[in-house]
């Protein structure tokens, strides 16, 4: 009987130590970057998950190899976990690279804003604007 418990717990701790995905804000903004069409996929998630049937292969397609490696050593067992890690894993990716690209693209737009102004190309009323604009655009 006490051994059914430690199996139990051991599987619990396992489960949920190899599910490394998004907190509450994150899954929030990832979201708003979706529905705004910000969002870059990187990894597919649903690869991710059909992946982690195979030994570690979803915590190797998502970047987590030292996962991977764990996941080998307890499979079967991990084909509990791994996708989700898998899938999990690809969302984090996603996310990520997602915020990332969005900062750079930001980035890029006020630097081309603020060329133009000091080229004469706009006023600064329109600097102004433009920067809100670009706030705007970019805000996740």
């Amino acid at each position: 009987m006490i051994k059914k418990f430690i199996f139990a717990g051991l599987v619990a701790l396992l489960t949920t130590g190899c599910a490394t995905g998004l907190n509450s804000q994150q899954t929030a903004q990832y979201n708003s970057m979706e529905a705004r069409g910000l969002a870059v996929q990187e990894k597919n998630p649903t690869t991710g998950a059909l992946l982690g049937i195979l030994p570690g292969g979803g915590s190797f397609y998502a970047r987590e190899p030292a996962f991977g490696v764990l996941n080998l050593l307890f499979w079967p067992l991990s084909i509990f976990w791994d996708p989700v890690s898998g899938y999990d894993g690809a969302t984090r990716l996603n996310y990520n690279f997602s915020k990332a690209q969005i900062d750079n693209d930001k980035r890029e737009a006020e630097k081309k804003l603020t060329r133009d102004y000091q080229d004469g190309l706009v006023s600064e009323t329109a600097l102004a604007r433009g920067m809100r604009d670009i706030e705007d655009k970019y805000r996740y």
